[in-house]
């Protein structure tokens, strides 16, 4: 016996490998595209979710420093490049929502300080009209 048989078909080694059919083409397809379906969604809540929490941060950081220069100056802060220029903050946060530092400044002529003695602005808010995930405007935070 010189060697083993082989059984099963043999190939031309010329002819190449044959392709995919369609039906397993539009298979495939089918799965990515139930599978997108789950992700985008998820995904695009994760993202509005991460800009809120950016949101909260920079109005917590602006808030505190009006509040501080407000105490240490016995004045209001007249605008949020007062505060940058008297390096309470490094600079102007853009708005995590409008993506544009354009935020809505509340001023008021109501002393918060007992030794203050010019008012100016005492809070910020987001200049964005649009709903937040829990159902409140942005620019009411």
């Amino acid at each position: 016996m010189r060697g083993a048989q082989c059984s099963g078909p043999i190939r031309n080694p010329q002819r190449g490998t044959r392709g995919y059919t369609l039906l397993e083409l539009m298979i495939v397809m089918a799965i990515i595209m139930i599978l997108l379906g789950i992700v985008i969604p998820s995904y695009s809540r994760s993202i509005l979710a991460a800009r809120e929490r950016a949101l909260q941060s920079d109005l917590d950081t602006l808030r505190q420093a009006i509040w501080r220069y407000t105490l240490d100056k016995q004045r209001g802060p007249q605008s949020l490049d007062d505060l940058r220029s008297a390096h309470y903050i490094e600079q102007i946060p853009i708005d995590p929502i409008t993506r544009e530092p354009n935020w809505e400044v509340v001023e008021d002529d109501v002393l918060i300080s007992y030794d203050e003695q010019e008012p100016g602005i005492i809070d910020v808010h987001s200049a964005s009209n649009a709903l937040a995930s829990n159902g409140t405007a942005y620019s009411s935070w």
